[in-house]
């Protein structure tokens, strides 16, 4: 695959995993290079776990850092994308505080809301605007 390709196969996977949400650095940067060729192009794209079973995997991995900003995206992307639903991402925040601890679940709660409020709103949104019922 050349390079073009793989840039262009991992650009299209970081939109689908962000689910539109975030927009990815346009070449040249180094590390976003890589990052998209190699992460988002090869690793993301690899059939053994599904979508899903990335997506948790990635959200106990974003809360054992800490990362609230992050699990909020990652949150709001499995939403949309219907890979999660609310009450899954609640229990992983359960889940996770046994093994990360209450001081840093307990900062994801409020992001982890605000993640569950928007993907719900934007698939709100999205429902109608397909003419379906939400």
């Amino acid at each position: 695959m050349s390079d073009n390709d793989r840039r262009a196969r991992g650009e299209a996977t970081f939109k689908a995993v962000y689910a539109g949400d975030v927009i990815a650095a346009p070449p040249g940067y180094d590390f976003s290079d890589i990052m998209l060729e190699t992460l988002f192009a090869e690793i993301w794209t690899r059939d053994t776990l599904s979508m899903r079973d990335k997506r948790i995997l990635l959200l106990g991995m974003i809360a054992a850092q800490g990362e609230a900003d992050t699990f909020k995206i990652q949150t709001k992307a499995g939403i949309k994308n219907g890979e999660l639903s609310a009450e899954d991402v609640r229990d992983i925040h359960i889940f996770v505080a046994q093994y990360c601890g209450y001081p840093k679940a307990a900062k994801l709660l409020f992001p982890m809301e605000e993640g569950i409020a928007e993907g719900l709103a934007d698939l709100k949104k999205a429902n109608e605007g397909d003419g379906a019922e939400a």
